[in-house]
């Protein structure tokens, strides 16, 4: 539909076209009038057309998700699983930490207890992966010829499995061909991987249920990923214990990821303002926008890690904080496996990325040889101000957001008398004093950055459109590129 004004203009228009005189002058035939008169309201109606290609918006959501265990001491049965699928040759996924603790010696006591069950273990996994440790990985993976794979770690182990397991059946591929556009060719993957297993040993990524697998492009200082349905595990065994050992620096960087993961799925454009509408089903991609499916285990997520991050965060042996949050990141991976997040994992992926070669932060808690800005607090250093931007595009979502947060109900007169247009404001506040409670460094600035990064921070966020297009007030505006906001975003987050 056109705008009011330009509507009431072409009404005019054709109003004036058949009452006002011919300007051929002096032309009075009762069937020229009509048939010129005709063609010059036309022709003036033309002017308001742009000629370009109509692009449809999309009509459709698909929901995808790998099949879920959920139990204390599950990861025992993956053995009998994988001999259950037939499997012929097992790659064992998992990194050099995980490799020595409980979790791992679990799966491969239960892979041992299988008759004619071959396997091999890759354990030098690095967390928060790069385009070099993902092309090792799968030089390994091709070697063998895998029939089965199986994951045993946290997102980056999970992730770099089913990055091996994509190249394994693509083996003339390169890792560029799958990466999403426009860093990568973004191709579609048309062919059937082998089944994948994934063990979660933290409560964060959501790995274990999703299509998408990160990675840091270091010649380029960003992250970026590959995201494809066809990627997921077929079955995500989520084991209670295995969260036990877990440092609470690593619980509470796990668990900001599934706070993010739930409320970027959640305020992302309806995937109704997704564009353009998909060709093929094929290609529709992962990440579609919000929908009904999605929001209703985005929001669960929301309300579960608000009530029992802070208890891990005070006493990381609560047995039911733990098991929660393992729920909570698993129901998060199916809201945003099929909504996809926006703003605030977009322009973690830069912020984590220059550190190797900028500030070189080191995060407290994390036992590793390299600079790191773990991915959760990297996610939450932009919430504040990201929530207070999106908020006018959608107050009630936001509004229940705040509720949450603020331990109320939605119809609370506390954040019923708030008006639609404070709404940012107050969950600005609200988000950060959170993050104050769980001890993450109060903006860009705590983690080493000047403000003369903002404009490389905000040009290694502009490439990832593959979250950037969800963002409200960017994706869903045509010629958007969203250099400005992202501007506005980082520098409300250098402190606060």
């Amino acid at each position: 539909m056109a705008p009011a004004a330009t509507r009431s203009t072409i009404f005019r228009l054709i109003n004036a076209s058949q009452h006002s005189a011919c300007p051929c002058h002096g032309c009075r035939s009762a069937t020229h009038n009509h048939a010129h008169h005709g063609a010059l309201a036309l022709n003036q109606l033309r002017k308001f057309a742009t000629p370009v290609q109509t692009i449809e918006k999309e009509y459709a959501f698909e929901v995808a998700a790998s099949n879920l265990r959920f139990g204390e001491g599950v990861t025992r049965e993956v053995g009998m699983d994988l001999k259950n699928m037939k499997a012929r040759k097992v790659g064992v996924f998992t990194d050099p930490i995980v490799a020595k603790l409980k979790p791992m010696q679990v799966a491969l006591e239960s892979l041992e207890s299988q008759e004619d069950l071959p396997f091999e273990i890759y354990d030098q996994v690095l967390a928060e992966p790069t385009e070099e440790s993902w092309r090792k990985a799968i030089a390994w993976a091709r070697q063998h010829d895998f029939s089965h794979f199986l994951a045993v770690g946290g997102g980056s182990v999970i992730d770099t499995a089913k990055t091996a397991n994509l190249f394994t059946v693509y083996r003339d591929a390169d890792l560029m061909d799958f990466v999403n556009a426009p860093v990568g060719k973004g191709l579609p993957i048309s062919q059937t991987l082998r089944p994948l297993i994934a063990v979660p040993t933290t409560a964060g990524t959501g790995s274990e249920t999703t299509g998408a697998a990160i990675f840091d492009v270091t010649s380029r200082a960003f992250k970026t990923g590959i995201a494809n349905r066809a990627l997921k595990p077929v079955l995500g065994v989520v084991d209670t214990a295995n969260t036990e050992s877990c440092p609470t620096a690593v619980h509470i960087s796990a668990g900001l990821d599934v706070l993010f993961h739930s409320l970027e799925s959640y305020t992302a454009i309806p995937y109704t303002e997704r564009t353009p509408r998909p060709a093929n089903p094929i290609l529709r991609p992962a990440y579609q926008g919000s929908n009904p499916v999605a929001d209703i285990f985005s929001m669960w997520a929301l309300r579960t890690t608000v009530k029992y991050l802070p208890r891990i965060a005070k006493d990381r042996g609560d047995h039911e904080a733990r098991s929660q949050m393992l729920l909570a990141a698993s129901f998060a991976g199916i809201g945003f496996g099929n909504a996809g997040v926006h703003l605030c994992h977009g322009m973690s992926y830069p912020i984590s990325g220059l550190n190797k070669k900028g500030p070189k932060y080191k995060h407290p808690g994390y036992v590793v040889d390299h600079p790191i800005i773990p991915h959760g607090v990297s996610v939450a250093l932009t919430g504040p101000a990201v929530f207070q931007f999106t908020a006018p595009s959608s107050p009630d979502r936001h509004r229940e957001a705040l509720a949450v947060f603020n331990g109320v109900t939605v119809t609370d007169p506390s954040i019923t008398s708030i008006p639609d247009s404070e709404i940012g404001a107050y969950l600005y506040e609200s988000i950060a004093s959170f993050l104050d409670g769980l001890g993450v460094p109060r903006g860009l600035k705590a983690v080493g950055y000047n403000k003369s990064d903002i404009s490389m921070l905000v040009e290694g966020t502009l490439p990832q459109r593959r979250v950037l297009d969800l963002a409200p007030n960017i994706g869903n505006v045509a010629g958007e590129d969203g250099r400005e906001h992202l501007t506005r975003i980082m520098e409300a987050s250098f402190e606060y």
